[in-house]
């Protein structure tokens, strides 16, 4: 407890700049580390050295004497199994290139021939790249459109005496010597709810099987079943044995459609070719009337005539209203930086796509413009961030008050303020 209590103290200590050298340090000590267990654990296997210390596999001793978690464990025996075949994979798990489950997710493709090639495709990749490049080297069939019901959850067998409600009154005693009949309990016990295991949630899958082809699997409820039921039969006309898949392309695709519409103030054409040439004769007829008007009214009542170019005064919006981007800017700022976060550090480009809000790079309390050319997209977190770093800690943080517009909620609040 001390030692730990020395360490953050002295972690507490370290300027930003430590601090973020130390923690890359200790990266690179524990992929090391993680490189060294793994050569130690095949060297271990081969020898079979689990067997004297009293485990039947090496998975027992991972997990009984090591103290691993199942998980950890498999993963840990996967790779050394493979790194004895293939040694180079110790080098690049010590460089931190891979991570152990790519190694997993690559070791059944591994050959003399191709396992460099292999590893190095694979080199700072996530989990979900590597399985996109193993279904492009490993394509699997499309798994059959289908729709099942799932069992219904099943009491549990209550083989003890039956459970009784915690506010059930206390039965008399009984006298001694006496003995109540078993049917005297059974129509209170048969009032008595018992409880239903419900099976555990299976979290969705979404996964490649070959490339452009994915596998996705969820759990729905009964109303959107009978959505997707409802949709199937008015669309026998074009999709006429109703496969789920080809309905659900069509739902996403009306989806996108009225999220980026309202969202992001996506049209099909620009705002001024809305309007024929009649009715913008129109609009000048009605516009030469009125300043015709406005000079007879002038004349009539000696008062001057404001000059024809003069703006009207901006009306002020009330306190709370949220600041307003123009929908053509929206559209030109969410095309431009590719409809995700702009912030660049030190390590390059953000790459978060969800909750992205318009932030204003000279921020709007400052004078900041809403502009094309001073709008960026920017993560909640970034943007934040950016708050922070021009106004200082005093800065809203998230939670106390909306930072910019998130594509989800429908704000549109831009920038730091």
């Amino acid at each position: 407890m001390e030692i730990m209590a020395k360490i953050s103290s002295a972690l507490a200590d370290l300027s930003d700049r430590d601090l973020l050298a130390e923690v890359k340090r200790l990266a690179e000590r524990e992929c090391q580390a993680t490189a060294d267990l793994i050569a130690s654990l095949a060297e271990l296997d081969a020898r079979r050295l689990y067997l004297g210390e009293g485990c039947s596999s090496l998975f027992t001793y991972c997990t009984q004497v090591l103290h691993l978690s199942e998980h950890a464990a498999y993963r840990r025996i996967e790779a050394a199994r493979a790194a004895r075949r293939f040694p180079l994979i110790l080098d690049r798990l010590a460089e931190g290139a891979i991570t152990l489950t790519a190694v997993g997710l690559l070791a059944p493709h591994f050959t003399a021939d191709n396992h460099r090639e292999l590893l190095d495709a694979a080199r700072h990749k996530s989990k979900r790249e590597v399985e996109h490049f193993v279904a492009r080297l490993h394509a699997r069939p499309d798994v059959p459109s289908s729709v099942r019901r799932l069992p219904a959850p099943r009491p549990p067998d209550v083989s003890g005496p039956p459970a009784v409600p915690n506010d059930a009154p206390a039965a008399a005693p009984e006298p001694a010597g006496a003995s109540a009949p078993a049917t005297a309990i059974a129509p209170a016990a048969s009032r008595v709810p018992l409880p239903v295991s419900m099976p555990p949630k299976t979290p969705a899958v979404v996964a490649p099987l070959a490339p452009e082809r994915y596998k996705i699997q969820v759990t729905v409820g009964a109303e959107t079943y009978a959505k997707l039921r409802r949709a199937q039969d008015l669309l026998r006309h074009c999709i006429p044995d109703g496969d789920p898949a080809l309905v659900v392309d069509r739902a996403l695709t009306a989806l996108l459609a009225k999220i980026e519409k309202t969202r992001l103030a996506a049209t099909n054409r620009p705002q001024g070719s809305r309007r024929s040439a009649g009715s913008r004769r129109a609009k000048s007829v009605g516009i030469h009337c009125s300043a015709s008007a406005s000079r007879s009214e002038a004349a009539e009542t000696g008062r001057p005539q404001a000059p024809a170019d003069a703006k009207r005064p901006a009306r002020a919006r009330p306190s709370g209203v949220p600041r307003h981007v123009p929908p053509a800017i929206k559209r030109a700022v969410w095309a431009r930086d590719g409809g995700q976060c702009a912030f660049v550090g030190t390590n390059g480009r953000c790459t978060e796509r969800g909750f992205l809000q318009f932030h204003h790079i000279v921020p709007y309390a400052a004078g900041g413009p809403t502009t094309v050319e001073n709008l960026e997209l920017r993560c909640a977190a970034h943007n934040a961030h950016e708050a922070e770093r021009y106004f200082g800690q005093r800065a809203p943080r998230r939670g106390q008050e909306r930072d910019g517009p998130q594509f989800g909620d429908g704000a549109t609040r831009s920038g730091p303020s």
